[in-house]
């Protein structure tokens, strides 16, 4: 089954999951009576669909799974399928949070999240009033996990806890970089992740230049560059989304505003970011939430590469970390529901917050307030080597060197 284009799956609901494949399974083993829909909004178009297309597939490819390979799951005794009801939010914080409160009307219980903070803040306060939980991949501001709420759960740490292991990577470097200047946009995320990895880095002995805070839409960043040609630091941090990372990193190669190292927490993740930059993307170092060579066992899909494997086998788009993190959503929402015995919303609410236990994602265990605690999920450290992301740090987990200071622009082949 090749990728759906946007329009084929605004919504997808359980007509589209349970196919001959999942009728051939029932005669093996109990027919599911049930249904279980998971709700939401995600962004299939407008500014943040490239990353947005990544979590539905891997939203898709977990309902797909569950229906398909395993026969539905069995909860408290009962056997239920999964269904999908999402719609696409274009981007858009109002339309997505219409869209929530529409289908909290129609009576759907369960949610999963859209993508980036600016939509899953409004629509996971609507989620916590009515007391329905939520589970998403693409919201890691601080202020989503600082209001006390109950039922929203996300998959990486709070913003301004997700450099730790940045640091510590920075430690090993030969010669260790001493000077850093910091980029963010006007967004609650970056704003959040850049004020964290300025007190990191102060606190580790780095020199913080300078920082700069672009408009949420930018277009050109040349101001910016020229005034770090003229500081020459050792570190380009940027704590921005993928369109304004792909423009910074095009715009230094035009410039040729050189340093040691280029770190951008969104961007290098994705394929279509590495094929635009070609070369120009070699070197840039980036958090990496999940690679498919991690070692975790999962009781469900069996590790990471038999998840790779069976994505790649029914989806055309290639895998990213968001894909990986989006069909965690629906295995924690299984685990949960297993694990209470029940689809209440309260039983299952609790069971979410208790969860601690392996998935071909990572360990899952969240903190108190609903984010991923901060060792157990936060990023390794990965670098866009030959056209692809490969893991170089912590040691335990890097299955390649990693290539520092990194190739001046004007000198790449």
């Amino acid at each position: 089954m090749g990728s759906l284009n946007r329009r084929e799956f605004a919504v997808l609901g359980a007509a589209a999951l349970t196919g001959a494949s999942s009728l051939a399974l029932g005669s093996r083993r109990a027919r599911a009576t049930e249904t279980i829909t998971l709700g939401g909004s995600v962004p299939l178009s407008g500014r943040a669909a490239e990353t947005g297309l990544n979590v539905h597939n891997g939203y898709q490819t977990a309902v797909k799974y569950f229906n398909e390979e395993l026969g539905g799951v069995e909860i408290g005794g009962t056997r239920y399928m999964l269904a999908l009801d999402m719609v696409d939010d274009a981007s858009d914080p109002q339309r997505a949070t219409s869209l929530l409160q529409r289908q909290l009307d129609q009576g759907i219980d369960f949610f999963l999240g859209s993508f980036s903070s600016t939509i899953v803040l409004p629509t996971a306060a609507i989620a916590e009033r009515a007391r329905k939980p939520m589970v998403q991949t693409g919201g890691g501001s601080d202020q989503i996990f600082t209001q006390g709420y109950r039922h929203v759960f996300g998959m990486y740490p709070r913003a301004s806890k997700q450099f730790i292991s940045s640091i510590g990577f920075f430690d090993t470097l030969e010669p260790r970089p001493q000077s850093a200047v910091v980029i963010n946009t006007n967004d609650a995320f970056s704003k959040t992740q850049a004020e964290g990895a300025i007190n990191d880095l102060e606190a580790a002995g780095y020199q913080v230049i300078d920082t700069f805070e672009l408009p949420a839409v930018v277009a050109d960043v040349s101001s910016v560059l020229n005034a770090i040609r003229s500081s020459q630091p050792d570190m380009v941090i940027c704590t921005t989304h993928d369109e304004n990372s792909l423009l910074i990193t095009r715009q230094m190669a035009a410039s040729g505003t050189n340093a040691r190292l280029l770190y951008q927490t969104l961007g290098p993740q994705l394929a279509s970011y590495r094929e635009t930059l070609g070369k120009f993307a070699e070197a840039v170092i980036v958090p990496q939430y999940w690679d498919e060579n991690v070692k975790y066992g999962d009781e469900y899909f069996g590790g990471a590469k038999q998840f790779a494997e069976y994505y790649r086998a029914n989806f055309d788009r290639p895998i990213a970390y968001h894909v990986a993190g989006g069909a965690a959503c629906i295995v924690c929402y299984v685990k949960a529901m297993q694990t209470a015995g029940t689809t209440d919303t309260e039983a299952v609410r609790d069971a979410l917050a208790a969860l601690d236990f392996d998935t071909f994602y990572t360990h899952i265990k969240f903190t108190p307030d609903g984010d991923g605690d901060p060792i157990l999920m936060g990023p390794a450290v990965g670098q866009v080597q030959d056209g692809e992301v490969a893991v170089v740090h912590p040691e335990d987990a890097a299955y390649a060197e990693v290539v520092y200071p990194m190739p001046k622009w004007e000198e790449r082949a």
